[in-house]
């Protein structure tokens, strides 16, 4: 199975294909974009895409896409973050002057360059691709923060395991297939998972799922819509609104729940379709 992911080979993303799929093929994309793309024209059968860090947050540029793509969450799966030094073989730690990373990569590691103030934060588009420079040019003075996934790809040093401030540093990553079309958005004939090929998709014991949703511009709107899952005992896991592109000072709410394809989700979602300018189902799956 081909699996897309954004970023380099040996990346966190990489690691959490293959714990997902062990016996998946992943092909790198530059952009993700890319990614969403690939498997909207099916040239791949998945990908994997980080949704969410338990310490930086959203990754804000999947929630748009997902939004604006025709796919579907089929599983979630969280991915401890463990940060580590790597070099090219040979240089030591007392040489290093610049260490690249992804800036969040770099940001979650604020201790390790307040105790080695001679070392300059790089920002670099990818934390297994700062390993690959690092190592490709041989730098003599110079590491990468990454996985140690990424080391073992690129035949790099680890000088220090586990420079990450945080040890409680996790990633939630979704794996998205093709939707069966245009029937994410949920009416009143009710969920998108009844619909004809969703059933394929839904996991056994699907317990939780991710919509979004934009709330007409009167008062109380937001009140009504959150009432449908209150009202039949449904909880939320996550809530968050996001500024709806192309249509400034609107905002879309993306909103997680613990429920699956049954009875109580189904009404929810047509009450919800009722009272919201339009509710999208992401996806229903197994709670991580």
């Amino acid at each position: 199975m081909k699996v897309a992911i954004q970023g380099e080979r040996g990346s966190f993303s990489h690691e959490a294909a293959e714990q997902m799929l062990p016996s998946c093929t992943v092909i790198p994309c530059a952009r993700s974009a890319e990614v969403f793309d690939r498997v909207q024209r099916e040239s791949v059968a998945a990908a994997v895409i980080p949704i969410e860090n338990s310490l930086a947050g959203t990754v804000a540029e999947h929630a748009d896409l997902l939004l604006t793509h025709e796919v579907f969450i089929q599983k979630e799966f969280l991915l401890r973050i463990v940060h580590n030094l790597i070099a090219a073989p040979g240089v030591k730690l007392n040489a290093l002057r610049n260490v690249l990373s992804h800036p969040v990569a770099l940001d979650q590691c604020r201790n390790f360059f307040r105790h080695h103030p001679r070392i300059e934060p790089v920002p670099f588009y990818d934390t297994a691709g700062s390993v690959k420079h690092v190592v490709a040019n041989r730098l003599p003075d110079a590491a990468a923060i990454a996985s140690r996934h990424a080391a073992r790809e690129y035949s790099g040093k680890i000088l220090q395991a586990g420079i990450e401030d945080d040890k409680r540093n996790f990633t939630r990553f979704f794996l998205i297939r093709k939707s069966p079309g245009k029937t994410g958005i949920a009416g009143k004939k009710g969920s998108p998972a009844s619909a004809p090929g969703y059933q394929r998709l839904l996991p056994r014991g699907a317990n939780k799922t991710s919509i979004a949703f934009k709330v007409k511009n009167q008062p109380g709107a937001l009140f009504k819509s959150l009432s449908v899952f209150a009202l039949r005992d449904i909880s939320l896991s996550k809530i968050e609104s996001r500024p709806l592109r192309g249509r400034p000072w609107e905002y879309v709410f993306y909103v997680d729940f613990l429920r699956g394809d049954d009875e109580p989700a189904r009404n929810a979602l047509r009450h919800l379709s009722e009272v919201a300018e339009f509710v999208k189902v992401l996806g229903i799956y197994r709670a991580a």
